[in-house]
This record gives structure tokens, sequence and C-alpha cells, in this order.
């Protein structure tokens, strides 16, 4: 065996070890979008802006197209196929880049408007009330940023749902809003997927540098046959 052929066969089985890994990631951001989908199920009649929707959309895109992609460099690194290296690592690059753009418009431009708008419907849409209802039970909070959020919506009043076992016209609400407490919720429990995301983003960009090396490979080996 030439030189040039153990060094593709090594950087074939690197590729294919590492989009496993990259496969199984996938799977795990899926898993923990769709456990973070039923955990919240009871707030889905809230806009997207709520911090904890918005996440468990974001691992289930996210895991999902991960899944394909991993799959398809294990196949394009089985076949040595240029073609399926090449769509590999155009869809990669790509998913790579919007991932890291999707973190920062989310990161930057979170907007906490859609659900005052939201509010704003509390007595004309039985499932948004329920779901309100249950955020602030859950989180013992009330409105977006503090209880004052729902005198113009209630005519100066709360719902039950913010002062429960208390006399609705002699509660003043929990003391804290429930879009920061969902956060605080979200950043206790979602450390472990960033750390995992952080190692899937390091093998994204093995996978990147491997497939373009095996591509070089191929076609280096292709040209020493003509």
């Amino acid at each position: 065996m030439s030189v040039s052929q153990r060094c593709l066969c090594c950087v074939k089985y690197l590729m294919f070890v590492f989009n496993l890994i990259f496969w199984l990631g996938g799977c795990g951001l899926f898993g923990v979008g769709i456990w973070l989908s039923f955990t919240q199920a009871e707030f889905s009649s809230l806009p997207l802006s709520f911090p904890s929707l918005s996440a468990a959309n974001l691992l289930l895109v996210a895991g999902g197209i991960t899944m394909v992609t991993g799959f398809l460099g294990c196949l394009g690194a089985l076949k040595e196929q240029r073609c399926l290296l090449c769509t590999f690592f155009v869809i990669l690059l790509i998913l790579v880049l919007t991932e890291i753009t999707v973190v920062l418009v989310l990161y930057y431009l979170h907007d906490q408007g859609d659900l005052k708008e939201g509010m704003k419907k509390y007595n004309s849409e039985h499932e948004l009330k329920k779901s309100w209802d249950n955020v602030q039970k859950m989180f013992k909070c009330c409105g977006v940023n503090n209880s004052t959020d729902w005198h113009e919506v209630l005519n100066g009043t709360l719902p039950s749902s913010c002062c429960p076992g208390a006399d609705r016209d002699q509660c003043t609400g929990w003391s804290e809003g429930c879009f920061a407490k969902a956060k605080n919720w979200l950043s206790d429990n979602i450390q472990p997927v960033l750390v995992f995301g952080v190692c899937i983003g390091v093998v994204q960009i093995l996978a990147l540098v491997f497939s373009m090396q095996m591509y070089c490979q191929i076609l280096y080996a292709e040209k020493n046959l003509d």
C-alpha cells in the first residue's frame, strides 16, 4: 500500500469516527429538545419569545439537521465519493455559520414584546390563559417583568395564578416577572447542554477539516491512477 493510500485510509476512518460522534451528538440535541418541549408543553400557547420554548425549538432543529448531516458524512467517508464529501462540506459549513448567526440573534434580539402583546388576549383565548396561569404557578412569578404588566390588561387587578391562596383583591402578586424567572430556570438547566453543544461545535470544525482533507486525498489518488 502506497503512502497516499495509507493517508486516505487513515483520514477515511478518522472522518467516519468523527461523523459518528457528530450523528450521536445530533441525536442527543434532538432528544433534549423533545424533553424540553414536553416539559414546557403546558406553556405551548405562549409566543416563542418565552425563553425555554425558543430553546426547545432551536435544539429540535439543530439536532435534526446535525443527525442528517452526520449520516451524510459517514456515508461519504465509507463510499469515498467526492460528490458526497463536497455536499457534506457545504451543508456542514452552512450549518456552522447558521448556528453562530442564530445564537447571536437570540442573544442580542430576544424580545419581550410578543409576550406582553399575548397578555392582552388573556381573557379571550382559553389556551393562552391556561398557559399563563401554568407559568405563573410553576415559576411563582407574575407578568412579564413584574405584576404591573397585568394592570392595563385586567383593569388594575391580577390573575388568581399570581397570588395562590390569597384574596385576589388584596394580592400584590409575586415580586418577580416570569421572563427573568424562565431565563434563570433555563440557565440552571441548560449548562450541560451548552457544554455538549460546544463539544459538537469542535467536532463540526474537525469534520470540516477531515472532509476537505479526504476530498483532496481522493482527488490526488485519482490523478495518480490516471
